[in-house]
């Protein structure tokens, strides 16, 4: 098998927008990069790198609430960690009730195990992944509630999926530079709701450095 479905449901998340600046806004639906991570956390790989060339298709089965919060915010302005320059209250976007599926696809992912055979892996035999930490959607805070593995022609009564569209309104990051952001890649998305039993090829994302 070359593709796997999963579904995944987190009670509360926030996905930045990368040029949030005072006022921390969040995209409304997950990144294909924030996902990527999400899945490589799962089955306890510490290298981004492993799984480049593997395919990510998104789709929606809810329409989150958003709300906003204040909370301290760590910028570092001085070189002592523990300045309280250093902290200072923000507001963030929240967005609550998050239910999406996403299909993850070979690709040209040559690792051996691939990604996909690592994720049927982890759920055939969980005691076989060595993992730690919580499994999160973003922040740490961000836990996930659930994750199943589905079948791949899954088709729920509503999807928005994820649409690639170079006159898209919505630019999603689907590889994340972490060290500045010179080297983080970003693609154009619209959300579109359609009844499928497969992602459509417009809805798949490649997930790589370059």
């Amino acid at each position: 098998m070359t593709r796997v479905a999963l579904k995944v449901e987190v009670p509360i998340a926030s996905f930045r927008k990368s040029r949030a600046r005072e006022y921390i806004e969040t995209y409304p639906v997950p990144p294909p990069s924030t996902v990527y991570g999400m899945l490589l956390s799962l089955i306890g790989e510490v290298d981004r790198y492993k799984h480049c060339g593997v395919k990510l298709a998104i789709a929606l089965l809810s329409e989150p609430e958003k709300s906003t919060v204040i909370r301290s915010i760590h910028r570092f302005k001085t070189k002592n960690i523990c300045d309280p320059k250093n902290n200072k209250p923000d507001y963030q976007e929240l967005l609550t009730n998050i239910e999406f599926v996403v299909w993850v696809d070979t690709g040209v992912d040559t690792a051996k195990p691939n990604l996909v055979q690592r994720l049927q892996q982890a759920f055939t035999n969980p005691t076989s992944v060595h993992r730690f930490g919580g499994l999160c959607l973003g922040e740490s805070r961000d836990l996930v509630n659930d994750i199943t593995l589905l079948p791949e022609n899954y088709c729920a009564e509503s999807m928005r999926w994820l649409i690639r569209d170079e006159y898209g309104l919505l630019t999603l990051p689907y590889w994340v530079d972490h060290v500045g952001s010179r080297g983080t890649r970003w693609l154009r998305y619209e959300i579109q709701e359609c009844q499928v039993f497969q992602p459509p090829e417009l809805s798949w994302t490649l997930v790589q450095s370059d």
